[in-house]
């Protein structure tokens, strides 16, 4: 090998945190990145099944109380991670190590979850001991990432000062909480508080600091693969929800019919994702980022959602629920219509306009979820009525591949066109 060459072996040494370029060609999601996004399966599939159960024993209420805040606790420590990842990833070794640490902190959020829903459940103080500590864990690892981009990347320096700052702000409130014993009015009022502090950070971190240089085509693509990653976690639940009934009882046709329903709403509702170039569009406008990036809790919260009323399904067809046919169909029903309106906010928001023809298809999409529940309100089979509402995503699909593609054409190319590439 001539000495000139570059080695194909790899060494992880320091590297200088002085920022990606945000147009760097061909970015991609590395492989260290993968492997921290498997952490959030758990993460995902552990409050699925806690709002499956809840809402199976007939406490609606208290599963979607529960869930809500896991569901925003899970995605804000994906976020934490991703958009710094995409500014200032440097794969040297105390980059990886520090993204090790986080990991550990998502698997203890994770076994955090269950005491949650469960104090939740009872009526008493939220008992969020060991969420906070998952955090505790994430955010010492995060700040010192943070706060080395700080002293290795001066020109940046304010921003990165800022995204260290409020995170330790908002830690120090969410470990003040879980020693103040209150009711869960209060709770929540005093969670919501933390949670706006929370998602303040970046907007005065990139508006009023000066920003970090996050790459629009990487981030776009983050996003995808953790859309995958929440949608398989729904099938594989849904799967693991029928094991013990089939093995009771034997393979039935509800229990088919409910496989062929939630392979199909996950295939649907994939399919509608990458509809559009999001990478591109956001690239065009980078000021978009917070729209794109936040209005995502709504998407992942209801595939997430989706599954567990799957889970609840499975229940259903083993004698376990206290839903009857129509709660259960409900149970899928909302979640899919609220993935399929979040996308199309999303899209609105991208190219700028709302895309009338989109905007019908939503509507027929509607419809047939609709006419899902009022069949199992005049007593259809409740795996039959899933079938149908597995429909609603495959209406979109199909109107966007017959006709909608041309008018989603015209936007985004004017879009893009007349947006130019500016950073700002």
């Amino acid at each position: 090998m001539n000495e000139n060459t570059p080695s194909p072996v790899q060494t992880h040494r320091l590297n200088r945190m002085s920022g990606r370029d945000p147009h760097e060609q061909h970015r991609v999601a590395s492989p260290l990145e993968l492997l921290f996004d498997l952490t959030f399966v758990i993460a995902f599939g552990v409050a699925a099944a806690q709002f499956a159960h809840l809402m199976a024993e007939g406490h609606v209420s208290a599963g979607l109380a529960g869930f809500a805040f896991g569901a925003f606790a899970t995605w804000w420590a994906w976020m934490n991670f991703t958009w710094f990842a995409s500014a200032y990833d440097t794969d040297d070794w105390i980059y990886r190590v520090m993204t090790m640490l986080q990991m550990v902190g998502v698997i203890i959020l994770a076994l955090g979850i269950p005491p949650v829903f469960a104090s939740i459940e009872h009526g008493g103080h939220v008992d969020n001991v060991v969420m906070v500590a998952g955090y505790v864990v994430m955010r010492i690892a995060l700040v010192g990432q943070w706060l080395r981009a700080a002293v290795q990347d001066p020109p940046r320096r304010s921003a990165c000062l800022t995204y260290a700052s409020v995170v330790v702000i908002a830690q120090i409130g969410w470990v003040v909480q879980i020693f103040v014993q209150t009711s869960l009015t209060v709770f929540f009022v005093s969670a919501l508080v933390l949670m706006v502090v929370e998602v303040s950070g970046p907007i005065l971190a990139e508006r009023r600091m000066g920003g970090t240089p996050w790459h629009a085509h990487h981030v776009a693509e983050r996003y995808g693969l953790l859309a995958i990653i929440a949608l398989g976690e729904g099938v594989v639940g849904t799967v693991a929800s029928l094991t013990a009934a089939v093995g009771e009882h034997g393979w039935s046709t509800d229990a088919i019919l409910l496989v062929a329903a939630g392979i199909g709403l996950t295939f649907g509702m994939w399919w509608v994702y990458f509809l559009i170039p999001a990478g591109e569009l956001l690239h065009a406008r980078r000021r978009l980022s917070f729209w794109y990036g936040y209005l995502h809790l709504a998407v992942f919260g209801a595939i997430v959602a989706t599954g567990a009323g799957l889970h609840v399904a499975a229940y259903y067809i083993d004698g376990e629920s206290k839903l009857d046919s129509v709660g259960t169909v409900l149970a899928v029903a909302i979640p899919v219509g609220i993935y399929l309106l979040s996308m199309f906010v999303i899209y609105s928001c991208l190219v700028g306009e709302v895309d009338l023809f989109h905007a019908l298809l939503l509507v027929l999409a509607g419809a047939v979820l609709v006419a899902a529940v009022a069949l199992a309100a005049g007593g259809r089979s409740m795996t039959v009525c899933l079938l149908v509402a597995t429909a609603a995503p495959v209406v979109v699909v199909v109107g966007f591949e017959a006709v909608g593609h041309r008018h989603a054409a015209a936007i985004i190319s004017a879009r893009l066109s007349g947006g130019g590439h500016r950073p700002g």
